[in-house]
């Protein structure tokens, strides 16, 4: 009887260590054109504490998985953000925006370069 008391109190706390789990998959729009938008996006989106970004260039949303013990989504938005990207409800730094290529300005709401 004690043996299944222990393996029960075992399997309980580490069913709730792992509901405690930090990490979470949230979505956030961020604008873009373009392939070489999503490398941009999705590599500004790489620090500490985000497992993955994947950026859709059609729907214009960011999938991110990421540790929310270890980061806060505002704070992915930003990073985002300092490469030139509008994400979420943070604004592109518009010095960055004004160094993306032509096909990456998304603010014109087009890609300008012919075949993008």
């Amino acid at each position: 009887m004690r043996i299944f008391i222990l393996f029960a109190s075992l399997l309980f706390s580490l069913n709730a260590a792992a509901q405690k789990s930090g990490i979470i998959t949230q979505t956030i729009t961020v604008n873009g054109n373009c392939e070489e938008c999503k490398k941009r996006i999705e590599n500004a989106a790489d620090i500490k504490g985000v497992k993955i970004c994947n950026w859709n260039p059609d729907t214009k949303v960011a999938t991110i998985t990421y540790n929310s013990d270890a980061i806060s989504l505002e704070k992915i938005e930003q990073a985002i953000a300092r490469a030139g990207y509008d994400a979420g409800n943070i604004k592109g730094d518009d010095k960055a925006y004004s160094k993306l290529p032509t096909c990456c300005k998304y603010r014109n709401g087009k890609c300008e370069e012919k075949g993008k």
